[in-house]
């Protein structure tokens, strides 16, 4: 096996000379300069033993997967956190140490640009009982004289959260751009922004925590725009899932939807009946006194075919409970998708008031 360990310092090499090149060199002089003997010690090993380690955006890699492993990645829950670490502390140490206690599927040493260690490292075993095995044997254990390392579970992040996607973004679309610049994507799955109106938000998952990582500095790094609209990445937190699937959650039993499935829009030409729902509704509050209504609408979700989804909130005064519940729109000629949804809902109102369009 071939070595290859890319120096963060050679990055500078390419640079013109004169007084940005100057500049150039004497940083890759002093970056040369720290921790000379172990990196020392880190070639002879590494050139002793065939381990072929590569350096990429501030990691440096062993395995993923190493030479000889033969199926899948391992499952979740194999992979360990090391914190604490020594500065000047490298792979030459830490592998051998780390494999005494079952077979390595891939170690990444988190790298500063000038040569030495970030302070913490993640390796990742064949089987959950071998990660298991690491943290009892090395958690708290002393790599040197005063030096005791942290090790524990990694969470392995698999998922992103890519919002601020144009309402004409489809599925096929995103996963087509993501497979030419990304790799170990697993799903795509596209929802109605909860924070932008007219966007939507896309859950990524990865086949590891090392290419959702990836993926994500590569996408915050390209400035990447789909539909004309600039993107925010990050990590899927339980909060924003929470919120996802409230919103899309059937709507409240308060909510009787005029389609059998509610998640889908009906297809029906308006009639001039529905188009006066309002006016009937308003007329019907004032014979009542229960006071004039109230309409809150927000839209949920557009679809590429000119559906839009709509929550909406109708607040009568003189009735104890508000109105609530989706209703699906498109655009009608001079009227947008919130004055279509308001009619939506007034249909809806008057119905479960009792009150029939004739």
């Amino acid at each position: 096996m071939r070595w290859a360990v890319l120096e963060p310092s050679r990055a500078w090499c390419g640079r013109p000379r004169g007084a940005g090149g100057a500049a150039a060199m004497e940083v890759e002089t002093w970056t040369n300069s720290i921790n000379q003997a172990n990196k020392k010690a880190l070639l002879t090993w590494a050139k002793e033993t065939g381990i072929n380690l590569v350096q990429i955006n501030g990691q440096r890699r062993y395995g993923g997967p190493p030479p000889g492993w033969v199926g899948d990645p391992p499952p979740a829950g194999t992979e360990v956190f090391i914190g604490k670490l020594p500065q000047d502390m490298y792979e030459n140490t830490l592998i051998p140490l780390f494999q005494s206690v079952g077979t390595l599927y891939e170690f990444r040493l988190m790298m500063t640009f000038s040569g030495l260690n970030r302070g913490f490292a993640y390796a990742k075993y064949g089987t959950q009982r071998a990660a298991k095995e690491a943290i009892a044997a090395f958690h708290n254990f002393s790599v040197r004289e005063g030096c005791a390392i942290v090790v524990c579970r990694s969470t392995e992040k698999r998922e992103l959260s890519v919002d601020g996607l144009a309402a004409s973004v489809s599925r096929q679309e995103l996963e087509a751009v993501l497979r030419r610049v990304t790799a170990g994507v697993l799903s795509v799955t596209l929802h109605p922004s909860p924070g932008q109106q007219r966007a939507q938000l896309a859950l990524l998952k990865f086949s590891s925590h090392h290419a959702a990582a990836m993926a994500k500095k590569t996408l915050m790094e390209g400035n990447m725009r789909l539909g004309g609209a600039a993107i925010k990445v990050d990590w899927l937190t339980p909060n924003l899932k929470q919120k996802l699937q409230s919103l899309e959650e059937k709507p409240s039993p308060s909510w009787v939807q005029s389609a059998k499935h509610p998640g889908l829009p009906k297809q029906v030409t308006p009639s001039p009946v529905l188009h006066n729902a309002l006016e009937h509704l308003n007329t019907l509050c004032r014979s009542q006194y229960l006071g004039p209504p109230l309409f809150l609408t927000r839209c949920v979700q557009a679809n590429p075919n000119g559906w839009l989804r709509f929550w909406c909130q109708v607040v009568i005064p003189g009735c104890p409970m508000p109105f609530t519940g989706f209703t699906w729109v498109q655009d009608g000629p001079g009227r947008s998708g919130h004055e279509e949804a308001k009619v939506a809902v007034a249909l809806q109102v008057l119905r479960m008031l009792g009150f029939q369009l004739r």
